[in-house]
């Protein structure tokens, strides 16, 4: 537009000057080696202006063809990036339906064509693994780590399928290696708890489980639960490799909440009782059960080999004569009066515990001790109800 009117302006001005000069057009000699060209100034302004609108003409022609050549070249590349997007959305589409095979030709098929062909080679690996190639889901991951920005999902993307594998120790070393650049991340600290629940790492675990709260990966009962699940785990890894006397040392390490609490103690006692520490679990356990009633700690009992016995009768007839309709407490009463060999008492609290509550073991509890009375007919229709239990359960 600009040059159209400074075209018509040029013109203009050398239309007024020819009227202006009407008769005095003057003259122009050009000369240029042996050939010399005359003209008037007014036919030079108007062979200027011709020149400039004819150099105007082509540069139009030159700019418009070339925006139809990129129109055109574009026009292509936006149809690929189209159709790798179509074939990408269409290749999830097929992973979630487990068609594995399908889902990896169309994510890869036009994944140099695709904006963010990241995408594509991680879908491809998840493919390739689901259908059991290994060296394609490497290759895929290869690929995929020489995308930009890909560090993290590769990662992750690796490790999850570590984890789907149960190749927990590389799975330990692939998140190892994240969480400190990830320290936040919610798919590496789930990953990390299940690894660290496999592997045993309960340190490393109990570490975890504040972060895991703070992120809200898991509830307030889980944390409980993990939590006890890895202190039960290092007072077995300690005693194993410093034994009882190890065990004690840890479990007084703990806070006094944690030492107070039943089931801790019961993980305690039961690695005391597995290296002949019994005097030392019972009494741990009496102090436990003077603070709290624990099914679990009363069921180690019968298991201890102590000395004299008696006293833990005593207590265990003080907790039932509290509360009589406490079947736990009449089932291991009944197991001591067992190895005491006193059949007519552990038939007694047999039967009694049964009254309350339906249990398998008691039932064939009481056909052992029924048949060591030669009550055979009675001990057979025990252990016919206790088949009944077991079907019907």
């Amino acid at each position: 537009m600009i040059r159209a009117i400074f075209l018509f302006a040029v013109l203009g001005i050398g239309l007024f000057a020819g009227t202006q000069f009407a008769g005095q057009q003057g003259y122009v000699l050009i000369s240029i080696a042996n050939t010399t060209i005359e003209m008037s100034v007014t036919t030079l302004v108007i062979f200027v202006v011709g020149i400039l609108a004819i150099l105007f003409g082509l540069e139009y022609l030159i700019k418009k063809s070339l925006n139809m050549t990129s129109t055109t070249w574009n026009w292509f590349s936006v149809r690929k990036l189209k159709r790798a997007r179509r074939n990408t959305n269409e290749g999830i589409v097929k992973l979630l339906e487990g068609d594995w095979q399908a889902a990896e030709k169309k994510v890869t098929r036009w994944a140099n064509h695709h904006d963010m062909p990241l995408l594509c080679y991680l879908i491809a690996s998840e493919a390739a693994q689901e259908m059991g190639d290994d060296n394609k889901r490497d290759k895929y991951l290869q690929l995929a780590q020489q995308q930009d920005n890909s560090t993290l999902a590769v990662e992750l993307t690796k490790a999850r399928q570590q984890v789907r594998e149960r190749d927990f120790e590389q799975s330990f070393v692939t998140l190892s290696a994240l969480q400190n650049d990830y320290f936040s991340n919610p798919m590496v600290l789930s990953l990390l708890k299940i690894t660290y629940i496999n592997l045993k790492r309960w340190q490393l675990l109990l570490e975890l489980l504040p972060r895991l709260a703070k992120a809200k990966l898991i509830s307030s009962e889980e944390q409980a639960k993990l939590s006890k699940q890895a202190q039960c785990g290092l007072i077995a890894e300690v005693a194993k490799s410093k034994g009882s006397e190890g065990a004690i040392a840890l479990w007084n390490s703990f806070s006094r909440k944690t030492r107070h609490d039943g089931d801790i103690v019961a993980c305690l006692a039961t690695q005391l009782i597995e290296r002949q520490a019994d005097s030392e679990a019972y009494s741990l356990v009496v102090e436990s059960l003077k603070k709290q009633q624990n099914d679990a700690l009363l069921q180690l009992i019968p298991t201890m080999n102590l000395a004299d016995n008696y006293p833990a009768i005593v207590m265990l007839q003080g907790l039932i004569k509290k509360n009589p309709e406490d079947a736990v407490a009449h089932s291991v009463l009944a197991n001591v009066y067992m190895g005491n060999e006193k059949w007519v008492d552990a038939q007694t609290h047999l039967e009694k515990a049964l009254s309350i509550r339906a249990d398998v073991s008691d039932y064939s509890a009481l056909a052992t001790v029924l048949e060591k009375q030669d009550l055979t007919h009675a001990a057979n229709d025990v252990s016919r109800q206790a088949l009944s239990l077991i079907s019907t359960s």
